[in-house]
């Protein structure tokens, strides 16, 4: 009968023999995946540790304990090896050596059964182990914990005065999507300041009562809105364009007005960013609505309310409403929407409109109209390809369709009347061997409209020939720069790819340099590929091109398939042809860089705010035959089991390719992202100089992990983010964006967070502060977004220092 000792030892050497057959089987992917990464030109390493981990599995197995000292001499080839390939780098060494280290714990565990020696050695052995492993794990979490770099001291307050073209004053109120249409962002309000923010309490919540209710908006929702603050009222939108007013003291709701727009008409997003504020100029006692609140909708209507009332504009085209869809001929639900605030100068509202991506050639018009803000009429139209038409197209005719389309926020410069449009790109992002040259030209331009006649002022093209969807998303923001003894009317354009332009906003020309360079060429149209595209030399916010070494996971496994993945993919750097032989690699992806949420300017400091993502996208064109076999089909028709992010199974009817686009670049089984961390930055900026004052990735890691499961990690990572940040002049940025949830609040100085909150949903919005009776609030919309998988909600949250008692 044997002893519980050797019943003891029994089980551990089976427990041994089974963590020998785990070694192995995870020593055969490394050696079978490794070869084959080896064969292609990458590491030698998963082949070689794949070896290793196999022999050791087998000794193990055989109960011999040179198998757990083999996976020791692994396990230490391997920490050299890391160090080797990535330094310190913590979230580098996380999937080279945590999944090892763990295995190292399960290794000296079954050491006793399989070599069993004196009690205090064993004891002294199982001490170092656990030391190494706390120095290894400690030095992971140490190189994690990213404190913000510090590169420049931060310019003092009053170092410059600027005044605001677009006339219009922030301060205690907000009165446009961009604090003013000059879109800084910045409010010179400062009983909120870097002494005191840490105390900030929600003040109310007000929820809008708007979230899908049919299966064919649920996965929908993304509501941004920005409230505007004009007097003693709130104004904001709903998802779904419902027009709402509250108390900004309280959030007691005054009025709303819903339009009544039908999930039908739900574009890629239900969003609506915000609205604008008309007050008409010398209104006579009985004029209608003498100010007025006014939208876009998602079904393609401008929306005119009194701002007292919240009932329709009478005098406003139909009883309050204008279809900015005429003449652009048949428009099928979801592809033509107004997600943007339009914008207003002398009186014309001007607006662009989203044009739904990725479904085909002949999509509706990207024209852009301006309309009288008081009786709606149109004032004008500039139809890319056909400037002679300048209003309503001849009978029978429509404009222009698949042009370039503005989906974003205009600024806008009252003094110049000029509203400056950030375009997107011609219907189908992916391919261009049939656009016009008027298409080619204005594609991906910032286009400087003068308002009185709908004619282009000016224009400069970011990208030429552009194929990446690096459509400009961030409103341009105007400033007064620095030149000499003075200083020239200027605007700062953020970009997708990282770039940074400062160009004179009255003719177009770049104030800082910008340098064509050679970039790659060939893919699957060559003859379509600009041999050089335009570089800024004034700032970037692009990081150096991906290596083997930048892939990332989980584990060694799922690290090597992202090497394999790489090594397989056509990349030649930063413009990279798109290919449909094989993925090609887009880095930076079409989220940025900059994308919607822009950059915020404090216009006394000089200090320029971007909170940016970084993450590649890994994409294919797929033959039209292949894609009809997949079932892709244009909106309106059917349609293959497609779905997930924007471009993931997109037809692109009317050309040879389809799109396949795997944004972030993320894994199918764990969901983490290829590219090792950050995911996303925020950082502040001399705008005299363009040079760094500090730079910290944003966003924790708390709500993300693999396979879906929040890892409730307080680690900072820097997470992808959508919505843009506010400035004040009590030192502090107010931002939300990331996808962990919060809301905080980050020392212009010195990058450091001085104060967050958990909101209700996702944060994926931008902030704003205004004064009510004497007291600051803070606002955000915590509405959440699918792209991002945040949370989806309905709140609006102010925050306020607790009051004098």
């Amino acid at each position: 009968m044997n002893t519980p000792s050797e019943n003891r030892n029994t089980v551990g050497l089976w427990l041994a023999r089974l963590l020998g057959l785990v070694l192995a089987l995870i020593g055969l992917v490394l050696v079978g995946g490794g070869g084959w990464l080896a064969s292609l030109g990458g590491s030698f390493y998963y082949v070689l540790a794949g070896l290793g981990l196999l022999a050791s599995g087998i000794l193990i197995m055989a109960g011999r304990a040179s198998g757990a000292w083999l996976y020791i001499f692994v396990f230490f080839a391997t920490l050299l090896w890391a160090y080797w390939e990535v330094g310190l780098h913590g979230w580098a060494l996380v999937p080279r050596v945590v999944a090892p280290t763990v295995l190292l714990v399960l290794v000296i565990a079954a050491m006793p059964p399989l070599a069993p020696w004196d009690y205090s050695w064993r004891s002294a052995f199982a001490g170092i182990a656990a030391v190494l492993v706390l120095m290894v794990g400690g030095g992971i979490y140490i190189a994690t914990v990213n404190a913000p770099e510090v590169e420049g001291p931060l310019p003092a307050a009053g170092r410059l005065a600027m005044a605001d073209p677009s006339l219009k004053d922030v301060g205690s109120d907000w009165p446009a999507y961009g604090g003013t249409y000059s879109a800084r962002r910045y409010s010179p309000l400062a009983e909120i300041n870097r002494d005191n923010v840490g105390k900030l309490e929600r003040a109310w919540v007000y929820h809008t009562g708007d979230l899908p209710d049919s299966e064919l908006a649920k996965g929908k929702y993304g509501a941004e809105t920005t409230p505007l603050k004009v007097g003693n009222t709130l104004y904001l939108c709903s998802a779904m364009n419902i027009m709402i007013a509250v108390d900004p003291e309280t959030g007691k709701e005054r009025w709303r007005y819903d339009p009544k727009v039908s999930d039908d008409w739900i574009p890629y997003t239900a969003a609506c960013r915000g609205v604008t504020y008309f007050e008409v100029p010398d209104a006579t006692p009985d004029q209608v609505c003498p100010t007025r609140v006014i939208e876009g909708t998602l079904d393609g209507r401008l929306i005119a309310v009194d701002a007292e009332t919240g009932e329709p504009c009478s005098d406003f085209g139909d009883n309050g409403s204008v279809d900015f869809k005429r003449g652009m001929g048949e428009v099928v639900p979801g592809m033509v929407s107004m997600t943007s605030a339009p914008t207003i100068v002398r009186g014309v509202i001007v607006t662009g409109h989203q044009v739904l991506d990725g479904q085909k050639r002949s999509a509706p018009s990207g024209v852009i109209q301006g309309f009288d803000a008081v009786t709606g009429e149109q004032r004008w139209a500039w139809d890319m390809t056909q400037p002679e038409i300048t209003g309503q197209p001849p009978e029978g005719e429509t404009y222009t369709r698949g042009t370039p389309n503005m989906w974003t926020t205009a600024s806008g410069d009252e003094e110049l009347g000029l509203v400056y449009l950030p375009m997107g790109n011609s219907a189908v992002d992916y391919w261009s061997g049939d656009r016009t040259d008027a298409e080619s030209e204005y594609s991906t331009s910032l286009v400087a409209i003068d308002v009185e006649t709908g004619k282009p002022a000016w224009h400069f093209q970011t990208v030429h020939k552009d194929v990446w969807d690096y459509d400009l998303g961030a409103q341009a923001t105007l400033v007064d720069f620095p030149v000499g003894d003075g200083t020239v009317p200027a605007l700062i354009l953020p970009s997708k790819q990282g770039d940074m332009y400062v160009l004179n906003r009255e003719t177009g020309e770049p104030i800082t340099g910008v340098e064509e360079r050679p970039v790659p060429t060939g893919g699957v149209e060559p003859e379509e590929r600009s041999p050089t595209q335009p570089f800024s030399l004034y700032h970037t916010l692009r990081k150096p091109e991906l290596t083997e070494a930048s892939m990332w996971g989980m584990s060694p496994i799922d690290q090597m398939v992202c090497r394999i993945q790489f090594r397989r993919s056509s990349y030649e750097g930063f413009y990279t042809a798109p290919t449909s032989d094989q993925h090609w690699i887009e880095y930076p992806g079409y989220n940025g860089g900059t994308d919607w949420g822009g950059i915020a300017v404090d216009p006394s400091r000089g200090v320029i705010v971007a909170n940016y993502n970084d993450m590649p996208n890994y994409n294919r064109l797929v033959p039209r035959a292949e894609a009809e076999r997949k079932g892709w089909a244009p909106r309106s028709q059917e349609r293959g089991a497609i779905g997930g992010a924007e471009g993931a199974g997109d037809p692109q009817a009317g050309t040879p390719y389809a799109i396949n686009v795997n944004a972030g670049w993320r894994l199918p089984v764990t969901g983490l992202l290829c590219k090792e961390p950050p995911y996303g930055g925020i950082r502040a900026i001399d705008m005299e100089t363009g040079k760094t004052i500090w730079d910290r990735p944003f966003g924790e890691a708390r709500t993300n992990g693999p396979f879906g499961i929040p890892s409730m990690l307080p680690i900072t990572i820097g997470t992808p983010n959508n919505g843009g940040a506010v400035v004040t002049a009590g030192g502090i940025i107010f931002v939300a964006a990331a996808t962990d949830n919060l809301i905080r609040a980050i020392d212009m100085e010195t990058g450091e967070t001085l104060w967050s909150d958990v909101l209700p949903a996702g944060g994926q919005a931008t902030p704003m502060t205004y004064e009510a009776n004497g007291r600051q609030y803070l606002v955000i919309m915590a509405g959440g977004h699918h792209f991002m998988e945040t949370p989806i909600g309905d709140a609006l949250v102010a925050y306020a220092l607790p009051q004098q008692q």
